[in-house]
């Protein structure tokens, strides 16, 4: 059943404050017409009061400033306004009327003195309402003034949390690392019997996307313990002392539901170097910091026991007292999937999904070596959103391809209207990218597509998949990257006689791998030396800098010269590929072996 709470009519915004103060100076202005009607006084005109006046039916006047009180000789009260006259007093000793003079009254000053006292109070109440219902959401669920200093975390009792390790795809030594933490949970006299202590605090890292959280709460799921989830800009608040006191008040609560686990997101969001900062928001997450230090080193309590758990992608500016033995000292690493992974997230996502019988989620793991889970998951519903626009019953590989297209170089542009020379240019430049590719020893990466779909800032892209998880690469297959890189230019230079802008990002990645191979990998002349000049150990001469330069500059032109000696020798496929993209735009590998009459290549895929 939802709870609800009343509201006090002046807590309900700034509208309410000012109706609130409408309704008070309307009160005091009715009372003072009313206490006026009680006194039953009798309003007179300047010139009816000096008929009055002559005519002998006034018996005393009192004069303050302007404003006239006065009683008539018929013993009724009347009041009235007179003008600057100093004949005025003249008249009423003619006819004998007592007068008396004083100040001019203040009774306006005080009266808006009154008001603007009363419009402070309102304030300082409506202040103190909103100051009281602050921390409403804690979990005391108190909206009381000192409130503020409750935990903002969620709880989430075992019953909730439906979460376990067959949940999350991939990530396998992270399984395993905080395995320990389930099992400790669960079977807390197993590690008691030989004193061992196990880890209290672990440090979730890795990239924006990649499960942190998610395995956080499978760890909740497994121990079938309470879980409290909170992120590190909640501690903090405006007021100093506030974060501290949120530490302490779930830590609190956390040993009340012992064994229990407390996760902490983006937790570099306190946990920064202190000293590295001013003013006083700084103080505020120093002491709160300093608090939760203090909590995590020994807040276990009798038998209980808290687990925390903290994920963040900048291990690098917390504070080392957070990662010191006894608080954060097991770091479990949580990297972006493997190609294994991959397949397995996207069939974790695709489980909802009407795929196509023909859709290779393998095909799209190889294709998206840098995507975490979460780039995955968007992938699928992007897929899913394209088919249901084009009135699809079923997911196909088309629509996955475009949906990764899309992540990668962004949307078609279906707009941009190029002329057939620029069209021509383009596929014969799409055109040598690939029969390069085509060309290069079995080492390298084979080709997915071609394509003349403008896509973003491309005007068309050539693809190739990676055929399983690469951690180290050959001298050969990295000339080959440079080869396939240039043969666009190469195909504008042979085919058309001048060059193009087309080819800026391609000698851009070809300049960075032949670069990378001569200051960091030790493949050239200059033998196995690092050459880097981010780091001051490794600081050369302007001479040195020059040898560099020209072993750049010797491979990528040997590259080249290569290239245009390939694409020349196989002269009639460069055509034939290229006439038949500007015919269908877009062409896949099986296609193109077809057309140029080549050998498929062999899959020597590992999970093949």
């Amino acid at each position: 059943m939802k709870k609800t709470t009343q509201k006090s009519p002046i807590s309900g915004g700034p509208r309410n404050l000012v109706l609130a103060v409408l309704i008070v100076v309307g009160s005091l202005f009715v009372l003072t017409k009313l206490t006026d009607y009680a006194r039953q006084v009798k309003t007179l005109s300047y010139s009816s009061l000096l008929k009055h006046i002559e005519n002998n039916n006034v018996k005393s006047v009192h004069v303050s400033g302007q404003h006239v009180d006065g009683i008539l000789k018929n013993n009724e009260h009347f009041e009235s306004i007179i003008a600057y006259n100093p004949s005025f007093w003249d008249t009423l000793k003619q006819h004998e009327v007592e007068f008396s003079v004083s100040a001019p009254s203040n009774t306006w000053y005080f009266s808006f003195i009154g008001i603007l006292f009363l419009l402070l109070l309102l304030m300082a109440w409506y202040t103190v309402r909103q100051l009281r219902n602050v921390g409403g959401g804690s979990g005391s669920g108190s909206n009381g003034l000192f409130s503020m200093g409750k935990s903002k975390a969620k709880l989430f009792m075992p019953s909730t949390v439906k979460v376990t390790f067959k949940d999350v795809a991939g990530a396998v030594e992270a399984k395993e690392d905080l395995h320990d933490l389930v099992d400790f949970l669960k079977h807390p006299e197993k590690y008691q019997r030989l004193g061992a202590k196990i880890t209290r605090g672990v440090l979730l890292i890795g990239e924006p996307g990649n499960g942190k959280t998610l395995l956080a709460r499978a760890v909740a799921g497994e121990a079938n313990c309470p879980f409290f989830s909170i992120s590190g800009s909640d501690f903090i608040e405006v007021f100093v002392g506030v974060g501290a006191a949120r530490v302490r008040d779930l830590f609190a609560q956390a040993r009340k539901h012992a064994p229990s686990i407390i996760f902490i997101d983006e937790i570099d969001a306190v946990g920064r170097h202190r000293g590295s900062g001013l003013g006083g928001g700084h103080d505020e997450r120093e002491q709160t910091l300093n608090q939760l230090l203090t909590e995590m080193d020994g807040f276990q309590t009798g038998d209980s026991s808290v687990i925390v758990l903290a994920a963040t992608n900048r291990p690098d500016v917390l504070d080392k007292a957070l990662l010191r033995p006894g608080r954060f000292d097991r770091h479990v690493f949580v990297p972006y999937p493997d190609l294994t992974s991959r397949e397995q997230i996207l069939r974790v996502h695709a489980k909802n999904i009407k795929l196509d019988p023909e859709v290779d989620l393998l095909k799209i793991a190889r294709g998206t070596p840098g995507f975490s889970g979460a780039d995955l998951a968007n992938l699928i519903n992007e897929a899913a959103i394209n088919a249901s626009k084009n009135n699809q019953s079923l997911v196909t590989m088309q629509d996955l391809d475009i949906s990764r297209d899309k992540a990668i170089l962004g949307k078609e542009n279906k707009t941009m209207r190029q002329t057939p020379e620029d069209l021509k240019i383009t596929a014969f430049h799409e055109a040598g990218h690939a029969l390069i590719r085509l060309l290069m020893p079995e080492d390298s990466d084979p080709l997915y597509k071609v394509t003349i779909v403008p896509r973003g800032r491309a005007l068309g892209v050539t693809h190739w998949l990676p055929e399983r998880e690469k951690y180290h690469q050959s001298k050969d297959e990295l000339i080959g990257n440079i080869m396939a890189a240039l043969g666009g230019r190469a195909a504008e230079e042979l085919v058309f006689n001048k060059i193009t802008t087309g080819a800026g990002s391609d000698f851009q990645h070809a300049t960075k791998i032949a670069h990378d191979m001569v200051c960091s990998y030790g493949m050239s002349d200059l033998g196995p030396i690092i050459y880097n000049p981010n780091q001051q150990s490794f600081d050369y001469s302007s001479q040195t800098a020059s040898l560099i330069d020209q072993e750049v500059r010797k491979l990528l032109t040997s590259c080249y010269e290569k290239v245009t000696i390939m694409l020349r020798e196989n002269r009639d496929k460069l055509d034939t590929l290229a006439l038949k993209l500007l015919e269908k735009e877009t062409l896949y590998a099986q296609e193109i072996y077809e057309l140029l009459n080549l050998e498929p290549r062999v899959d020597h895929s590992i999970l093949s």
